[in-house]
This record gives structure tokens, C-alpha cells and sequence, in this order.
């Protein structure tokens, strides 16, 4: 019997669903989902096991003109997305001003098989989503496209479906029982910056990065303690609010959401430290995992 196995990368503009999709296909909540744009950074895999095939998902950061070091960074995880990929899953939110030329640069220079998804279709009518199926056949002729709503689960099948038919006969490139490459540090991490993006506005949460510096398991608890690195002083005061108030709601929500991701109680503790300009300082952009 034969064996299908091979990477699936996700990739689109900000905001368009890209993450909601992938925990969608993958059944599992790997990424870390906001209303706000560019809540991806990191490449994230998502691995989904079958006795007969192994698909390798990627959610990778919304594809931007990058402004400071770390979105260039952000960039280069796309790049190694593309280049490994055996099939490219376009996520293109339907109500998109059709802006996606910087999108449309790096597919042509991908010979991975093309599916354009138009997300968020509950919201729309049938005369504007054949409107876009129309547009994007014409404009990039893909493999196939789709329609669906992935925060619904709506209308997901067919892209699970367009995959099997297109994944490459190969054996199992991880071991069957692995779920993604990142270790519970890593997810812990990002339930931290996943709060922080939902409680705070403007700059705050784009100027924020989250460090597990200890993750210390024990028979009936884990104890993790967390820094939360800002760029200004002005924002560490804003990130911890008045008497601590903001920083212990963010630390409570996150912890809900380890304990139930950990299946363990968890004693978390977080303290905020300032670096200037980490953004763009290559040596903490190393050391946070942003490039080699």
C-alpha cells in the first residue's frame, strides 16, 4: 500500500484567516488567533498522521513590505515555506481590495501545486464569491479554488480533499505520533503574547516579545515564569497597569488556557523588562529564535 506524505504551506496576507485555518485542518489549536494582523511570526508546523499519509502543515506570518528587522525576519520564515513546499494553500480574505501583488511575487516563483482559499464567505453574497472565483482564475490560474469560512469550519472539506488528491507519494518525513515541531515552551510562550494582543491596543503588542525562562515540572504542578520584553519604559507601565491590575488579567487568562493545554495545574509568574529597539537589534532577534 502506498504512502502519501509532504508540506502544506499556508500563506496570505495578514489577517486573512491563515491560522484560523490551520487549526481548523489540523484539529488542533496551534496557532495563536487575534482579530489584529501580523499575530504570526514564527513558522509554525502542524502535523496531521494517517496510517496511509502524513501531511505537513505550515502557518507562516502574513506577507508584508517589512519596515523594521524582525518583520524582514518574519519574511525569510515565508521564503523557507515556499521553498519546501510541496502544496501552496493561498488564504485570500474575500472582502480583499485585491492588493496581493507582493503575495502573487513569491507564488510564481513556487513550482508547489496552487489552491486559492476565499475565507470568510458567511459573510457574502453568492454574486460577489463568484466574482472573486472568477478573478482569481484569471489572475493566477491555479490548481483549484475554494470557497469556505474557516472561523465556521464551513465548506473545509474540499481543501483537506484538493490535498490528499495532490500530496506526493513519500514516506512519513516525522515520527507518527508527533504533532508539530515547537515544544510546550514555545505554545506556552504564545498564549502569553496571544493575551497581550487581546487586551492591549496600538503599538503594545507589536513591540512585545514573551520568554519561558523557567518551565519546572513537577508530580501535581508546573511552575513557568515568563519575561515580557518591551521596547520603552512608557510601555512597560502601560503593559502592567495600575497596581498590577492589567499584567495579573493577562497572567489569568493565560494560565486558563496552559492548564487546559498542559492538563496540569500551573503556577505562572511574569515580569517585564525593556530592551530599546529589540526590533531591530539582530543579536536579540537571534536569541528570541528569528534567524539562524
Amino acid at each position: 500500500m502506498t504512502h502519501k506524505a509532504g508540506f502544506v504551506s499556508i500563506i496570505g496576507k495578514p489577517n486573512a484567516g491563515k491560522s484560523t485555518l490551520m487549526n481548523q485542518l489540523v484539529g488542533e489549536r496551534m496557532a495563536i488567533i487575534t482579530p489584529k494582523a501580523q499575530t504570526t511570526r514564527h513558522r509554525i508546523l502542524g502535523i496531521v498522521n494517517h496510517d496511509d499519509y502524513q501531511i505537513v502543515f505550515s502557518d507562516t506570518p502574513g506577507i508584508i513590505k517589512p519596515n523594521y528587522k524582525l518583520q524582514e525576519n518574519m519574511m525569510h520564515f515565508v521564503d523557507d515555506a515556499l521553498v519546501d513546499a510541496d502544496i501552496l494553500v493561498f488564504v485570500t480574505d474575500i472582502n480583499e481590495k485585491q492588493d496581493e501583488e507582493d503575495v502573487l511575487e513569491k507564488l510564481k516563483k513556487s513550482t508547489a501545486k496552487v489552491l486559492v482559499v476565499i475565507n470568510k464567505i458567511d459573510e457574502s453574497k453568492n454574486e460577489l464569491i463568484d466574482e472573486k472565483i472568477n478573478y482569481w482564475k484569471e489572475k493566477l490560474n491555479p490548481e483549484g479554488i475554494v470557497g469556505c469560512s474557516a472561523l465556521h469550519a464551513y465548506n473545509t472539506e474540499p481543501i483537506m480533499s484538493f490535498i490528499l488528491e495532490n500530496l506526493p507519494e513519500h514516506p512519513a518525513y516525522y515520527e507518527k505520533d508527533e504533532l508539530t515541531d515547537r515544544s510546550e515552551r514555545f505554545f506556552v510562550s504564545e498564549m502569553i503574547r496571544e493575551k497581550i494582543f487581546k487586551f492591549y491596543k496600538k503599538e503594545i503588542p507589536y513591540s512585545t516579545e514573551v520568554l519561558i525562562t523557567s518551565f519546572k515540572e513537577s508530580k501535581d504542578i508546573i511552575k513557568i515564569s515568563a519575561e515580557i520584553v518591551v521596547e520603552r519604559d512608557s510601555q512597560k507601565n502601560i503593559l502592567i497597569g495600575a497596581a498590577g491590575s492589567m499584567l495579573k488579567k493577562v497572567g489569568t487568562y493565560a494560565r486558563q488556557d496552559m492548564e487546559e493545554f498542559l492538563k496540569k495545574k500551573v503556577f505562572l509568574e511574569m515580569f517585564v523588562k525593556v530592551i530599546p529597539d529589540w526590533r531591530n537589534r539582530e543579536n536579540y532577534l537571534k536569541s528570541f529564535g528569528y534567524s539562524e
